[in-house]
C-alpha cells in the first residue's frame, strides 16, 4: 500500500475514528500511525537507518525523511547509515558540529503484506497503551469515593464489575459477609485503590473499608457533605455492626440526630446498602476517656483509668453489664477499641476490687519488710499513696507530717531506713553488676542507677557503645500492632518508670559522647521540631 494522495485523507479519517471509539487524543492515533510507517519504511531501506515519519495533521500527507547526527573525533563512528563524521558533514553543511543533524527526503515505501500487518499491530498497540493510560488518569484521582457499576461475571469469588470506561475487581475478602452478585446486577463499591500496572490499570474496590460506610453518610447526611458534621471514626465489623464517632461544629445541630434523619430514614438507607449492618452512631469527645464511655454503648461504665503513655485504658463496670460491655465475641469491645485507638482492658467492680486490694496488700508488704513497720503503720503509707521506697526516701517531709501518728523525729527515722535500704540494694546491684563486666564508662554515665545497670549487664548491655546502640523502645517499653492487634514491648528498664522521651534522650546523649553525632546538628533538629511543634 503507497500512501498515494487519494489515501492521505483517509489516515486522519481513520484516526479520528479510532480516537473517537476509545476515547483518546486523535494524535496519539496518528503518532501511532508515524512510528508503524516508521518502521515499514526501515525494513524496506535497513534496519540501522534512522528514517522518521512526519503525517500532517491537516492534510493527512505523509513525509519520510532519513536523519542522519554528527558525532566528535573522540568517537567512533558505530553506524555509518545513520551517523557522519565532521569531515563527511561538510559536503552538507558548511561548519558541522558534533550533534548537528543532516535530514534528507526520502520516497515513500510501498507497504507490503507483511509490512502492513506489523504497521497494524504497532498501531493497536499504541492505542491500547494510550487508552491504558487514559483510564489510569480517570480513576486515580477518584480513589477514596463511590462508583455505580454493573457486574459482569464472577471469577473464583472475585466479583469483575463494568464501571463504564473499564473493569474494575471486587475481591471476595472486601465483600460484605456472603453477598452474592450475578451478571447485570448494579452495584455499589468504594474506590480503594488503582494501580498501573503491565496488563493495564488495575481498579480495586471494596465493599467492608470502613471510608465506604463514611462516604455513604456523606452522600446521604448534607450536613455532613457541607463540613457542619464531621465523620472522625468509623469501626466496621462488615455486615455484622458499626461505630461511627461524628462531630457537629455548629451548635444548634445535634450530629447524631442529623446522622439518623427523620424516623430513622438517613441511617436506614446506609443500613440498607450495607445489608443490615447495624450502626451505632455515637458523638465525639475531644476527651478520651468520655469518649471512650460513648464508644462502649449500650453498656454502662462506672469507672475510667487511662494510661496516655501505653496508649491503653481500663474500664470497670458493673457485674450485670460485662457481657454487654464486651458483645458477642467481643464485638463491641473490640470496635469500640478500634473507634479510639486505645486497648481496652474491661473488669467488673469485683475483679477491680480484689486487683486494688492485692496491691494494698503488695505494696504494706513491702513497707513492712523494708522499713521494718508494723502492719498499722505500713497500711497507713500505703493509704496516703506511697508506692516505692524512693517516694518515702526522698519526699518532702512535710508529706510524711500529715499521717496520723508522725511526727518530725519519726519522719526522718523513716527517711533515714528508707534511705539506707536504698544504698544497700544499690551496693550489691553496682556488685552484680560488674561481675557481669559493666564497664566505668557506663557506671560512669549519668542517669543510670546501680539496678538499671545491673538489668542492663543481664541483657548483655554492658558498655557505653552497647547503650548508644539501643532504640528506645528496648529501654522504656512500647506497643506494636501485629495482624491488627496491639502487642506489648516490655522494656528494659520500664520497670523504673523510665518513659519513651527519658530514653530517646539517654540515648543520643551516649551517641554524643562517643562522637557518633554531632551536638550542633542535634541542637538544630531539636529547635526545628519545637518549631513544628508550637506550630
Amino acid at each position: 500500500m503507497a500512501i498515494t494522495s487519494a489515501n492521505q485523507l483517509e489516515l486522519l479519517q481513520t484516526a479520528e475514528a479510532v480516537a473517537r471509539e476509545k476515547m483518546i487524543d486523535p494524535g496519539l492515533v496518528i503518532e501511532a500511525m508515524e512510528e508503524s510507517l516508521a518502521r515499514a519504511a526501515k525494513s524496506r531501506y535497513g534496519s540501522e537507518m534512522d528514517i522518521r515519519v512526519k503525517i500532517d495533521r491537516k492534510t493527512g500527507k505523509a513525509t519520510f525523511t532519513r536523519v542522519r547526527t554528527v558525532i566528535g573525533p573522540e568517537d567512533e563512528l558505530e553506524n555509518y547509515q545513520a551517523q557522519l563524521t565532521v569531515e563527511q558533514a561538510k559536503q552538507y553543511l558548511e561548519d558541522p558540529k558534533p550533534g548537528d543533524t543532516i535530514v534528507d527526503e526520502v520516497p515513500p515505501v510501498d507497504m507490503g503484506r507483511i509490512a502492513a500487518q506489523s504497521a497494524k499491530q504497532v498501531i493497536l498497540q499504541k492505542v491500547r497503551e494510550a487508552e491504558r493510560d487514559r483510564q489510569y488518569e480517570e480513576f486515580k484521582d477518584r480513589v477514596g469515593t463511590i462508583i455505580n457499576g454493573q457486574v459482569k461475571r464472577e471469577e473464583y469469588g472475585n466479583v469483575i464489575v463494568d464501571v463504564g470506561t473499564g473493569e474494575a475487581i471486587l475481591r471476595r475478602n472486601e465483600k460484605i459477609g456472603r453477598e452474592s452478585y450475578r451478571p447485570n446486577d448494579r452495584i455499589r463499591c468504594y474506590i480503594k485503590d488503582v494501580r498501573r500496572e503491565a496488563r493495564g490499570p488495575q481498579i480495586f474496590l471494596s465493599r467492608t473499608a470502613p471510608e465506604f460506610m463514611a462516604e455513604l453518610f456523606k452522600m446521604e447526611v448534607p450536613e455532613i457533605y457541607d463540613g457542619i458534621i464531621e465523620i472522625k471514626a468509623v469501626a466496621r465489623d462488615p455486615g455484622s455492626r458499626a461505630k461511627i464517632a461524628v462531630i457537629s461544629y455548629d451548635s444548634s445541630i445535634d450530629p447524631v440526630g442529623a446522622c439518623v434523619g427523620m424516623r430513622g430514614s438517613r441511617v436506614q438507607a446506609v443500613v440498607n446498602e450495607l445489608q443490615g449492618e447495624k450502626i451505632d452512631i455515637i458523638p465525639w469527645n475531644e476527651d478520651q476517656p468520655t469518649f471512650l464511655v460513648n464508644a462502649l454503648q449500650p453498656a454502662e461504665v462506672t469507672k475510667v483509668v487511662l494510661d496516655e503513655e501505653a496508649g491503653k485504658i481500663e474500664v470497670v463496670v458493673p457485674e450485670e453489664q460485662l457481657s454487654l460491655a464486651i458483645g458477642r465475641r467481643g464485638q463491641n469491645v473490640r470496635l469500640a477499641s478500634q473507634l479510639t485507638g486505645l486497648d481496652i482492658d474491661i473488669m467488673t467492680e469485683e475483679e477491680e476490687s480484689r486487683r486494688r486490694q492485692a496491691e494494698f496488700e503488695e505494696r504494706t508488704r513491702l513497707f513492712m519488710d523494708t522499713l521494718d513497720l508494723d502492719e498499722f503503720f505500713a497500711q497507713l503509707l500505703v493509704s496516703e499513696g506511697f508506692t516505692n521506697l524512693e517516694e518515702v526516701a526522698y519526699v518532702d517531709i512535710d508529706e510524711l507530717l500529715v499521717i496520723d501518728g508522725v511526727d518530725e523525729s519519726t519522719a526522718n527515722e523513716l527517711q533515714a531506713r528508707a534511705r539506707d535500704h536504698i544504698d544497700e540494694m544499690n551496693r550489691k546491684a553496682l556488685e552484680r553488676a560488674t561481675e557481669l563486666g559493666v564497664e566505668q564508662s557506663l557506671i560512669d554515665f549519668e542517669g543510670l542507677t546501680p539496678q538499671m545497670l545491673e538489668v542492663l549487664a543481664e541483657d548483655g548491655v554492658k558498655t557505653l557503645e552497647d547503650f548508644a546502640t539501643c532504640a528506645d523502645w528496648e529501654l522504656a517499653g512500647g506497643w506494636t500492632t501485629v495482624n491488627g492487634e496491639r502487642v506489648k514491648d516490655d522494656g528494659l528498664l520500664e520497670k523504673f518508670d523510665v518513659s519513651l522521651e527519658e530514653a530517646q534522650h539517654m540515648i543520643m546523649t551516649a551517641r554524643v559522647q562517643l562522637g557518633w553525632v554531632d551536638p550542633d546538628e542535634l541542637a538544630s533538629e531539636e529547635e526545628v521540631e519545637e518549631e513544628e511543634a508550637g506550630a
